[in-house]
Order: C-alpha cells, then sequence, then structure tokens
C-alpha cells in the first residue's frame, strides 16, 4: 500500500480508500461485510470512509463492529452527514441540530471518540453557510472530528466553505465528488480550485459503479449478483447504464488496454484516478474480500502519458466532462 497526505494538510492516508456504501447493513450479510474488512486491513488499508445514511445508519455500525480492537491511532476513520435518517423535519441536512446530533450517532456506531473527517454529504441550501461551518467547527473544537470535508460541491462552495474554515481556525481539507475514466465532471473547475486551496479528493465510484470491470458484455445478460441485478444497489440507475451499448463496446476497447500493462480492466480503472495528483485516495467497495485483494493491487502503480492518451482515444464521446453535473444525479458513470 501506498500513502498520501490528504490535501495540504498533515493527515497521511492510505491512497485506496475502503468505503461500505450500499455493501455493509444491506447488500452483503454481515460475516461477508467483516470479511472485506479483515481483507482492507491486511493489505495495508488505513483508510475507512462511510456515512450515517448508509444502510440507513446499520452500515456505520457494521464498520464500527469490523474495527473493533484495531488500534484507533492507526486508523483514519470518515463519515458523513446530510441525507435524512429519521422521520423528522430535522433529522437531515447541514442545520447546527443535525450535524450536533449526528456527529453523537455515529460515534456511537463507529464506537469511536472521535471520527477523523466528518463531511458534508451534499450543499444544503435551506441552511446558511455560517450556520454549517460554526457547527463543524464546535464539532472539532470539542474533540469529536479532526478534520472536515464536503462531498459533491461546486467550486464556488468549496471556496466559500474554506474561507469560513479558515476563520473559525478549523481545516476543510477534502472534497469527495464522484470520479472515474467515463465522470470527469470535477477537472474543469473542482480540481483546480481545490489544487489552489490545498483541498484533496477522495474519490468515490472509481469503476463507474462496475461498468469499468468489464463484466457487463455489449448485448449480453447481466452478470447474476451483479448491480445491474440488485434492487438494494440502484438497479434502475444501473439498468440504463448498460442499456447503452456503445458506451459498453467502448469500455471493452479498454481490456487490451489494461493487458498491457498487467492489470484487470477494475485494476486499470482505479489507477486511472490516482494518477491525478489532487487526488489523495481513491474509495472501493466490496462484497467479496477478493475484490478487495484484487482492487488494491492499482496502488502505486504509474500508467505511461501513451496509456492514458489510448484510454481518452477508446473513451471518446462517453467520457462525461460537464462541471455543471458536479452535484446532479448522475444517469451516466
Amino acid at each position: 500500500m501506498e500513502f498520501r497526505h490528504l490535501g495540504r494538510s498533515g493527515l497521511i492516508i492510505s491512497e485506496i480508500a475502503y468505503g461500505n456504501w450500499i455493501t455493509h447493513g444491506s447488500q452483503v450479510e454481515e460475516d461477508s461485510a467483516l470479511a472485506c474488512v479483515r481483507a482492507a486491513l491486511d493489505a495495508g488499508i488505513t483508510t475507512f470512509d462511510t456515512a450515517d445514511v448508509y444502510a440507513g445508519t446499520r452500515a456505520e455500525a457494521v464498520m464500527g463492529r469490523a474495527l473493533k480492537g484495531e488500534r484507533r491511532e492507526g486508523l483514519e476513520i470518515f463519515t458523513k452527514v446530510f441525507w435524512p435518517t429519521g422521520p423528522g423535519r430535522n433529522d437531515r441536512g447541514l442545520s447546527r441540530k443535525h450535524i450536533m446530533e449526528s456527529i453523537n450517532g455515529s460515534l456511537k456506531r463507529l464506537q469511536t471518540d472521535y471520527v477523523d473527517l466528518y463531511q458534508a454529504h451534499r450543499y444544503d441550501y435551506s441552511t446558511p453557510l455560517e450556520e454549517t461551518m460554526t457547527a463543524f467547527a464546535d464539532v472539532v473544537h470539542c474533540g469529536k472530528a479532526l478534520y472536515i470535508g464536503v462531498s459533491e460541491w461546486k467550486a464556488s462552495e468549496i471556496r466559500a466553505a474554506k474561507a469560513l474554515a479558515d476563520e473559525l481556525k478549523i481545516q476543510l481539507i477534502s472534497s469527495q465528488p464522484q470520479y472515474s475514466m467515463l465522470w470527469r465532471v470535477i477537472e474543469a473547475e473542482v480540481v483546480p480550485t481545490s489544487e489552489e486551496l490545498g483541498v484533496g479528493q477522495i474519490v468515490w465510484s472509481p469503476i463507474a459503479q462496475g461498468i469499468l470491470t468489464g463484466k457487463y458484455l455489449p448485448g449480453g445478460e447481466l452478470p447474476a449478483g451483479s448491480r445491474a441485478t440488485d434492487e438494494n444497489s440502484g438497479a434502475n440507475v444501473m439498468r440504463e447504464l448498460v442499456a447503452n451499448q456503445e458506451l459498453l463496446e467502448a469500455v471493452q476497447q479498454l481490456r487490451p488496454i489494461a493487458e498491457s500493462v498487467d492489470l484487470t480492466m477494475a485494476q486499470l480503472a482505479v489507477a486511472w484516478v490516482l494518477q491525478n495528483p489532487n487526488v489523495s485516495a481513491a474509495i472501493i467497495g466490496a462484497s467479496r474480500p477478493e475484490q478487495v485483494t484484487e482492487n488494491v493491487k492499482a496502488a502505486s502503480v504509474k500508467l505511461s502519458d501513451d496509456v492514458m492518451k489510448r484510454i481518452d482515444e477508446v473513451l471518446g464521446s462517453n467520457v462525461v466532462r460537464d462541471p455543471s453535473r458536479t452535484v446532479s444525479p448522475p444517469t451516466r458513470p
């Protein structure tokens, strides 16, 4: 495993992080989830990402049980707040009330006194940014979180939040966007702004929700057990993606490129996002331990300029680059 600083902070994280969105507490049984976390630890992963909303708070609880007994100082545990975690009007968003209540719930489920990074899962347009950032500052100042981050925020929103964070003497150090060979909406605005401000990217879905593994074949049947067949894993969105035959045909052209550098297609996809110097870590998920073992082989891989160029040529117009889609629910990977 290789390690990188998260933005310009002193926090060092594994460049492959383990995340449990749509797996722990929903898609995978607990025994399998625990085995995946053990595989991540055995592979040298020290960074673990979750969120209070995943599986209706169950994912945090599974993560807490999976990491119990590990040396806390040797781990970097990240979680998030924003989406609804209950039926009440204040059980959502980035109000002071929800942030202060949510951090307590997350710490209890994760069985830890603090998280290393507490992230705003989306921007809250109904709450003043000053209120949100002041609440985050109080969370940090009372020792319940060490650093602050955001997820799927626009460049202008990151800039405004960073200015307030500096005033409040807390460190906003990260952005967690979707990013892959196919989904590059952060490159035009979010990445340059983040580089200027010292914010690092912790990217999710580097294999484009499974599309870049190559398992979805043009004109083929949906693989059994894949996300496109699992109603708990956004099957409708996935079926729309795999219906795009042009996209699937382009992805299959990545196979010889991956083979030429002795990588699987999934490993190539993870390695590709790690070539961006503003990316501090790529989050991988897994429903089986062997997926973790395979994907971590992307760590420390250096892709040549020629390989990067060939990837661009193969994917062509299938790449989404429009920065206005930073916060839009993607209909393509």
